[in-house]
């Protein structure tokens, strides 16, 4: 394995339709291992040729048709596929691989939680709720030297919203949300890595509405998306970005990616 690797995380928004950006991300940014979330395709029909064409040979999927799936791409080996069903109804919205240096990577896709911020009113936000309840108790027990990667669907800092007192009635950005992951954050020991390199109260972003004409204009952005690591990983990671340039990319997905650097 290399000293130094790159692993992104995105949430691709359909896989099969941003096939092109994607694969143009992983050749301009020489990424190691790609964590993608929203793939919406099956296992069977993974477009999995192209990426091997790529050189990322080891393909770790977890699909669903036309809605959610989770997938680890990589030019390293991975061993240990693993699959929590934090949903509890059987929705593929995680998988879990190791590296050959003993390193977990999680990869989670937080389900959005629907319109209304209230479970008796809305159950996918009760269900919200209780899929980060199930990762929290997860968090509890584990051991080994982990990174936490993916879409969580939620903002949880005032400088991680594009106006904290506009969105605090907005599901993302709620304070029983809020409080929900920092729970889980205190329950693993997790260290926010975009937080580490990007302190607040800086602004950073990870996810646009499709709806603005302009969206770097507007800059109504969510940091949705997240690297979280164990204290052990956390101190291996060398640098970490959030590449919002593809998001003006053609047929962008509304996610950009994250990208940290860790030198094993």
């Amino acid at each position: 394995m290399a000293d130094r690797i790159k692993i992104a995380s995105w949430n691709i928004n359909s896989v099969r339709a941003r096939l092109d950006i994607v694969q143009q991300f992983l050749t301009d940014q020489s990424i190691d291992i790609l964590c993608l979330q929203e793939t919406k395709v099956v296992d069977d029909t993974f477009p999995a040729a192209p990426f091997s064409a790529l050189g990322y040979t080891h393909h770790v999927l977890n699909g669903q048709r036309m809605h959610h799936g989770v997938a680890i791409l990589s030019r390293i080996p991975l061993s240990a596929d693993l699959r929590h069903d934090w949903q509890d109804n059987g929705e593929a919205r995680h998988i879990g691989a190791v590296l050959e240096c003993g390193i977990r990577i999680e990869n989670v896709y937080v389900p959005a939680g629907g319109d209304v911020p209230d479970r008796e009113v809305n159950p996918k936000f009760g269900q919200k709720l209780d899929f980060l309840e199930r990762m929290t108790r997860w968090s509890e027990t584990v051991a080994e030297p982990t990174l936490l990667v993916g879409d969580f669907n939620v903002a949880p800092l005032e400088c991680d919203v594009w106006s904290h007192k506009q969105l605090l009635d907005v599901v993302s950005h709620t304070p029983i949300e809020v409080a929900a992951l920092d729970r889980l954050q205190a329950a693993g020991n997790w260290v926010d890595i975009g937080r580490t390199f990007v302190p607040a109260p800086a602004p950073l972003f990870t996810w646009w509405s499709y709806r603005a004409i302009d969206w770097r204009a507007s800059n109504r952005g969510r940091r949705l998306d997240h690297m979280w690591a164990t204290a052990d990983v956390a101190a291996k990671a060398v640098a970490h970005r959030v590449h919002d340039e593809c998001r003006d990319w053609l047929k962008p997905s509304d996610h950009v990616p994250l990208v940290t650097e860790f030198e094993l």
